[in-house]
């Protein structure tokens, strides 16, 4: 469902002809109420608290290209009632149960920032315009910090004198670690406003200039999460010795498809140098291989520390979301997002 911004966004017909068979394979097996399935060969395969969102926000970009407004309609409704029912507050904002998201080794609970961006996002492609900006307006709100919660307060996801959006928050709880990946599609989507934009992108350069003064960061390109969870911190989970040490996996790696989206985003913010620049250094990051000696071996995520590639080769995710930076940086604007801003 990510890869099909690259898809679309790439004009090659062969490559939405293939987008078309997977979108109708995941309506094909959506649950009885609407819920997307995380792999589409095994529809028994549950609980993803991103995939469903996803699809609706791949299915209204590719209606929005293929002027087939009426495309996979009856699944797409099913999906946005089940949708509608994972806001236990009726406010919108959704939750989502710990490693439920494509982040299947770390902990985000309740109103999670990356989810809730792409349920904005398909709701404005949708044309839910009401019920995205009613979204746009809760995740505004601050997030609640102190061990007592009035039932008159709405938490949201703004950090208090920080531009980024926290990572999750849930009445009293909540996680000021930064996500790259919702931060940027905050900026794609509107969801940032323009000056909220340029300072949280002056905040990641910042931050990622200390993370390589401090030999924690090895490429030119931010991690995927940062400041990294330490075995000291409250956030640690045990699991995280074996599978999430402090600057792999999803505590801090280098994703490719995620540095995808920030470069989109630095186009999105004006920034069209410094978005120039990153696209060179994710076709810097791409190029190398865990396993197959090829030239571009368009890994699932690096080493922070060592800059080394350490996930899977042939990623669909990492190859589609450079083909759409790519894009991003060639034409000056963000294909798909572009209209979303504007109807913010």
């Amino acid at each position: 469902m990510i890869s099909a911004l690259g898809i679309l966004a790439s004009g090659n017909e062969k490559l939405r002809r293939s987008l078309r068979k997977a979108l109708e394979a995941a309506a094909h097996n959506q649950s009885r109420l609407g819920h997307v399935p995380s792999l589409v060969h095994d529809p028994d395969d549950r609980g993803a608290s991103d995939c469903t969102p996803l699809f609706l926000m791949a299915v209204g970009i590719f209606r929005q290209v293929t002027g087939e407004p009426d495309f996979l309609e009856s699944a797409v409704r099913r999906a946005v009632t089940w949708m509608e029912y994972q806001s236990p507050s009726d406010r919108v904002l959704v939750v989502q149960a710990p490693t439920s998201d494509w982040r299947d080794e770390q902990w985000v609970l309740g109103y999670g920032l990356f989810v809730n961006t792409v349920v904005y996002c398909y709701l404005s492609l949708l044309g839910h315009c009401e019920r995205a900006s009613t979204l746009r307006e809760a995740m505004a709100h601050f997030t609640v910090r102190s061990d007592r919660q009035n039932r008159h307060v709405h938490e949201g996801l703004v950090v208090r004198r920080k531009p980024y959006y926290a990572l999750w928050s849930y009445k009293v709880y909540s996680s000021e670690r930064f996500d790259l990946l919702g931060n940027s599609l905050a900026i794609l989507s509107g969801i940032a406003s323009p000056s909220r934009a340029r300072d949280l992108v002056a905040w990641v350069e910042a931050e990622c200039a200390s993370l390589r003064e401090r030999e924690d960061l090895a490429v030119d390109l931010p991690p995927n999460l940062f400041p990294y969870i330490r075995p000291d911190d409250p956030d640690w989970m045990p699991r995280y010795e074996r599978y999430n040490q402090p600057g792999e996996y999803h505590n801090g790696g280098v994703w490719p498809f995620v540095c995808g989206f920030y470069v989109a985003a630095l186009v999105a913010a004006g920034r069209q140098q410094l978005a120039e620049r990153k696209l060179l250094a994710l076709a810097a990051l791409v190029k190398p291989s865990r396993v197959e000696d090829v030239e571009f071996g368009f890994n699932e995520w690096i080493r922070a520390q060592d800059g080394t590639p350490q996930g899977q080769d042939w990623q669909t995710w990492s190859a589609a979301m450079y083909l759409y930076a790519f894009e991003c940086v060639r034409s000056k604007r963000t294909p798909f997002f572009d209209k979303i801003r504007l109807a913010t």
